[in-house]
């Protein structure tokens, strides 16, 4: 039988189709095997992919990108706040969830984020469907690792909305490392391998351990500042920087002129990564004026230098958080479109110089490759030549922290399920408290990276009814996290109180 995996994006979506025992991804109607994720609205059509993102210039304010970002998320959520800021497409508040206002010149209608995510996945079916022949409805879906329950049930939901028939949800470096069949040859043998994902607008670098066929992430570290976006600024940056000293006029302040130059920057970036050179031309680019202009790869690596040792840099530091260094890892898996490009790669290798670096999958199909595998085996073991079956562990996606206070008064947070903890798990933890207290409230939060500060309560744990004794007590509470969101939103339904006089 045949089954889809789609890998949804920040800035791009691909689908793969497993059949035949084999994922191969399909390209789309304009046959770009790689969708961009935009979505523009003109009159009472709207329009998905590269035609959507090319009019773009001309149609800003009711085109929308990046629509993943806000996907599950309050008007007031940090991100969502962040998203309204950059984006050209006007963002408003409708009862406290999030909105994009279109003006189609006769009506101004307010589309949600589902709504825009599902003509993603809408698109993202008809392409698989034209390679099947069929109807096949059956998909697996990526998500980031980080996503909460939020925003994996609003992915899921745009998803079926668009008529597929969600059958799990997969994390992105799971996909990753299913890709290349990691593990499933040789099941009873453990390895680490390091997952380096670098899209249109994030890095993700992820740990992970392969032991009997199952994976296990250890740690993961993302950075929204670090993505493919940013090198095409940069080169944006020098072709207005070029056109300034051929023509005396700075467009850097012409948001239109800006947009022309970053579609061109951005058809160079892909162009470098295979040759040694690009020609950037841009048509009528200021005041009727066109603008023509060679950048070389070496060039181009000296404008990003710095970004390309950003983008390196959380690797060693995620080695040390989980104790491994780097003749630790047995293979180094490149996913995302940006990891694609040579000096990274070549960066990557110096890293890691006696490790296998696995890309013989194009960076920007694996994530997908990975999901369709995944579908594959759930649709139909007999089609497929793995003998294990699969299983899913979920496991916490951020640090779980309980509040207390020191003898000051102070709040101290002490990491109650670290990053990566298997669930369900369960865990105890002593705190002192004065003997005449009758109850008492204790608050978990959430947080990512390693500085422990609280992001979001998750749980507030009330006991009630204490008996008061003269001396200090000590709290001992026993938790027990039930199999739940991989960022953490946990029921505790196992607690008890010890007291020792």
């Amino acid at each position: 039988m045949a089954a889809i995996g789609v890998h949804f994006g920040y800035t791009c979506a691909c689908v793969a189709v497993f059949k035949d025992g084999r994922a191969d991804v399909v390209a789309n109607d304009a046959g770009d095997r790689v969708t961009p994720a935009v979505v523009a609205y003109r009159d009472t059509e709207q329009i998905v992919g590269i035609a959507a993102k090319q009019g773009r210039i001309r149609n800003a304010a009711n085109t929308v990108v990046k629509v993943k970002q806000v996907l599950g998320r309050s008007f007031e959520d940090p991100e969502a706040q962040a998203h309204k800021a950059e984006s050209k497409c006007a963002v408003v508040n409708k009862g406290g969830k999030l909105r994009y206002e279109i003006d189609t010149g006769e009506v101004t209608k307010f589309v949600s984020p589902e709504e825009v995510a599902k003509l993603v996945f809408h698109k993202m079916k008809e392409t698989a469907q034209s390679a099947l022949g069929s109807d096949a409805n059956d998909a697996v879906i990526t998500v980031p690792f980080e996503f909460g329950d939020m925003q994996k049930n609003a992915l899921r939901q745009a998803a079926e909305e668009a008529g597929f028939n969600v059958l799990r949800l997969i994390h992105e470096p799971s996909a990753a490392v299913l890709a290349y069949g990691i593990g499933q040859d040789s099941p009873t043998g453990k390895s680490h391998v390091l997952v380096y994902k670098l899209g249109g607008t994030s890095l993700t670098v992820t740990v992970m351990e392969v032991n009997s066929g199952m994976y296990r992430v250890l740690a993961t570290h993302t950075d929204h500042s670090t993505g493919g976006e940013n090198f095409t600024q940069a080169l944006a940056q020098h072709l207005a920087a070029e056109f300034k000293k051929s023509f005396k006029y700075d467009v850097t302040g012409n948001p239109r002129a800006m947009m022309k130059l970053m579609n061109s920057a951005d058809v160079a970036k892909h162009t470098l990564s295979t040759l040694g050179s690009s020609n950037c031309f841009v048509d009528s680019l200021y005041e009727g004026m066109d603008f023509d202009c060679n950048v070389s790869r070496a060039r181009f690596e000296l404008l990003c230098s710095p970004l390309f040792n950003k983008s390196i840099q959380p690797i060693k530091s995620l080695l040390d958080q989980v104790g491994l260094s780097t003749s630790d890892i047995n293979k180094v898996v490149l996913c995302g479109g940006s990891a694609r490009i040579p000096k990274l790669q070549q960066m990557i290798r110096e890293i890691f110089p006696d490790v296998e670096l696995l890309n013989s999958i194009p960076t920007d199909e694996v994530i997908p490759v990975g999901a369709a595998i995944e579908a594959g085996i759930l649709v139909g073991r007999d089609s497929f030549s793995l003998d294990e079956d699969s299983i899913t562990v979920d496991c916490c996606a951020k640090d779980i922290l309980v509040k207390e206070a020191d003898e000051s008064g102070e709040d101290v947070y002490t990491v109650l399920f670290p990053l990566g903890t298997p669930l369900p798990a369960r865990r105890q933890h002593t705190l002192q408290a004065p003997g005449s207290l009758t109850s008492l409230c204790l608050e978990l939060y959430q947080c990512s990276g390693r500085s422990c500060i609280p992001q979001e309560k998750v749980a507030d744990i009330v006991l009630r009814n204490l008996d008061p004794v003269e001396e200090i007590r000590d709290i001992v509470t026993v938790a027990t996290m039930k199999r739940c969101s991989l960022v953490a939103l946990f029921h505790i339904f196992v607690l008890y109180l010890y007291v020792t006089l």
